[in-house]
């Protein structure tokens, strides 16, 4: 009862909650516009708007349909390959907008499924919605961070220095070394958010993990213990899906611009 109350008072749902949210994303919406943020594939001002729009109307969705899902083993597995689908999908459309965005189904699955696989097995994680759905969510939603951050800033990188590409190929090098030389530490790079909640972890933030066990119930200890394997796992995730996806940029299977056959130097 002492922990309901104390979940129910961190954010009470009433209209006061309904118009503070609609403030909020007007707020970031306005400054995104004023600020002008954007990129060659995205409006951010229009981005945020629509990303609070779409997560209002998932939730709501997802709310209604969990309690179904849970007692339905076929759905819930169902449900964990849709999160995969979709992560995959919208990775592929972050890094690149031509016909290689279906590579980034590897990295993000790479990454992610096996540990969830290793989880069931082990018996750390039950075959039940209350538990997987979450944790499956956790995971695939870090392979699709790693994924994207780690192919955007290689991208980007070998755009911007194609010349230093090029002239790599002239001394020798194969394609792949070329280009990975180019993006291998940009793509490094993604690891940083990854790398600095960790380290900062109980001295700057609280992760949602750690308090939604505490508002729960669960002990100090118990809520710290799944919080911990919540940031390495996640650190062994998107380090597994940056590695992978800066391979295929490296290949050539990941491109900015349309596929070209192979090169005889590619290995």
């Amino acid at each position: 009862m002492i922990a309901v109350t104390a979940s129910s008072s961190l954010l009470p749902v009433n209209p006061t909650l309904g118009v503070l949210l609609v403030a909020l994303l007007v707020a970031a919406a306005g400054i995104a516009a004023y600020a002008r943020l954007q990129d060659p594939q995205e409006n951010y001002a229009r981005g945020i708007a629509t990303a609070g729009v779409r997560a209002a109307v998932q939730l709501a969705a997802v709310s209604a349909l969990i309690g179904w899902v849970v007692h339905h083993q076929a759905a819930l597995l169902g449900f964990v390959a849709l999160m995969y689908g979709v992560a995959s999908w919208t990775a592929g459309r972050r890094v690149t907008r031509n016909g290689t965005l279906w590579w980034a189904a590897v990295p993000v699955g790479v990454g992610s499924l096996p540990v969830v696989v290793l989880l069931v097995l082990t018996g750390l994680v039950p075959v039940n919605g209350l538990a997987l759905i979450p944790v499956a969510g956790i995971l695939i939603g870090g392979g699709l961070t790693g994924t994207v951050l780690g192919g955007r800033r290689a991208l980007e990188e070998l755009v911007g220095r194609a010349g230093e590409v090029e002239a790599a190929m002239a001394l020798g090098f194969t394609d792949r070394d070329a280009r990975m030389e180019i993006a291998r530490p940009a793509a490094s790079g993604a690891m940083i958010p990854a790398l600095d909640q960790t380290r900062t972890v109980g001295l700057v933030t609280l992760p949602g993990a750690f308090v939604g066990l505490l508002l729960g119930g669960s002990s100090p200890v118990t809520a710290g213990a799944v919080q911990l394997f919540v940031l390495i796992a996640l650190m062994a995730v998107q380090t597994v899906s940056i590695a992978v996806v800066l391979e295929l940029i490296a290949r050539g299977r990941i491109t900015r611009t349309t596929p070209e056959p192979a090169r005889t130097g590619v290995r």
